[in-house]
């Protein structure tokens, strides 16, 4: 996991989400890092400083000073780490980071820190979709932190949604890919699109699909952490965790997402079309809201361009074309008329009927198929590890050429 001798400082704060924070110690000590812990007194509540020293191997530091008297310097805690990692995060400490108020050891190591920083929220539901959490997130993010997305699942309260603090796999992965710095990648012009997009039919309604971008997003980050320059041409998403290198293009038709991928991809290396575009869009938009009238109501569609199509057309000497395929039935056979048609070099396949793969899951099942119908399979995944599969094949068929 590239994390051998790696310095990484851990944030624990008070969430119940906190007992995590012990596995993700281990898991990252038994990977070969040097790990050492800073506490919130709130999350002495949850969880001991003895587990997670002994797990660490070093003291676990809460207060400015010891009860010897001894100074905890947040200035060369900060300057020791190659990584901050603040997980669990609460609302309240990534209000204190993002407003600059340092009132313990934790948040003014922080705001010492010349290093990378990654928070992985941990709250409830409502908590997290809140204006003022989603607002301090977004401040974070500009400062040029990174963020790890939290899962969905059953929380504290009973409720279930957003809000559970990411797996302790799924961040140590994410801190392996940070380091994985691929002089492959460094330079590579990748291009990859997002998302679902929005086809108009008057000023308050239109067509879409549940595509929540989170693959897109999840490759677009892998590979900027690999050293990429990645742009990142996506339709409408909820999702804010995203690496600050990706220049983000946000389009809402497809119309608009033919013209701002066509826009960029003479100039890539590879192009990765992960979105979920309309196959129709009315053939007429109303200038004012449609009113209900009678009890039926017909729409005249007519197709949109196929971006991956076109653009295949157009495929230059030494690009790298990618696509996906989301199919329900005669899956394989499918996926290789798409590649075919579409002039693409590999075409990912993921089918509906795989438990857990396709729309607005967290995990994806994939299956990449070549221009010679070579087939590799992978078993279901997080999203975040599919990205890295898919970085990984790229970069073999880059070190072949």
């Amino acid at each position: 996991m590239n994390l051998k001798d790696k310095k990484i400082l851990i944030g624990v704060t008070g969430s119940i989400a906190s007992y995590k924070s012990a596995v993700l110690v281990r898991l990252l000590v038994k990977a070969g890092a040097s790990v050492r812990v800073v506490m919130t007194q709130a999350a002495t509540e949850f969880i001991t400083p003895l587990t997670l020293s002994v797990l660490s191997k070093n003291p676990v530091l809460i207060a400015f000073a010891t009860q010897n008297g001894e100074w905890n310097n947040h200035v060369d805690l900060a300057l020791w780490a190659d990584v901050i990692v603040i997980a669990p995060a609460t609302a309240k400490t990534l209000a204190k980071c993002a407003t600059g108020n340092c009132d313990d050891l934790l948040t003014a190591v922080y705001m010492s820190s010349r290093c990378p920083v990654f928070f992985a929220p941990a709250m409830d539901l409502d908590m997290f979709h809140h204006p003022s959490t989603i607002h301090n997130i977004n401040t974070l993010i500009s400062f040029g932190n990174f963020f790890i997305e939290p899962e969905y699942g059953e929380l504290a309260s009973g409720l279930t949604g957003d809000g559970r603090m990411a797996e302790p796999e799924t961040i140590s992965s994410r801190l392996g890919t940070h380091f994985a710095k691929r002089p492959v990648a460094f330079m590579k012009k990748v291009l990859i699109t997002a998302g679902p997009t929005l086809e108009p039919l008057d000023p308050v309604r239109f067509i879409s699909n549940h595509s929540s971008g989170k693959m897109g997003y999840a490759i677009a980050s892998a590979f900027a952490d690999a050293g990429a320059q990645v742009t990142l041409v996506t339709g409408p998403s909820a999702i804010k965790s995203l690496s600050p290198a990706v220049k983000k293009i946000q389009v809402g038709s497809a119309q608009q997402m033919l013209d701002a991928t066509a826009a960029q991809f003479p100039e890539q290396d590879l192009v990765i079309f992960a979105a979920a575009v309309a196959d129709y869009t009315p053939k007429y938009v109303a200038e004012q809201k449609i009113k209900k009238q009678g009890s039926e109501m017909t729409l005249e569609l007519v197709k949109t361009t196929d971006i991956a199509a076109t653009l295949g057309q157009n495929k230059q000497e030494g690009q790298l074309l990618i696509g996906f395929a989301l199919e329900t039935e005669n899956e394989e056979a499918h996926a290789m008329d798409k590649l075919t048609r579409k002039n693409l070099d590999f075409i990912i396949l993921n089918s509906l009927n795989d438990a857990g793969a396709g729309f607005a899951h967290d995990t994806n099942k994939i299956t990449v198929i070549d221009r010679k119908g070579n087939k590799r399979r992978f078993e279901l995944k997080t999203k975040e590890e599919v990205a890295q599969d898919i970085l990984e094949i790229v970069i073999e068929r880059w070190n072949e050429v």
